[in-house]
């Protein structure tokens, strides 16, 4: 894997998770 892909997968992921925690914690946002 190319470090291009490497960072890419771990911004969808962080994004991913930024989503589900605003979703499942909406009052911290």
């Amino acid at each position: 894997m190319t470090i291009q892909l490497i960072l890419a997968g771990f911004t969808a992921l962080g994004l991913l998770l930024y989503l589900v925690a605003v979703l499942l914690r909406p009052e911290r946002f």
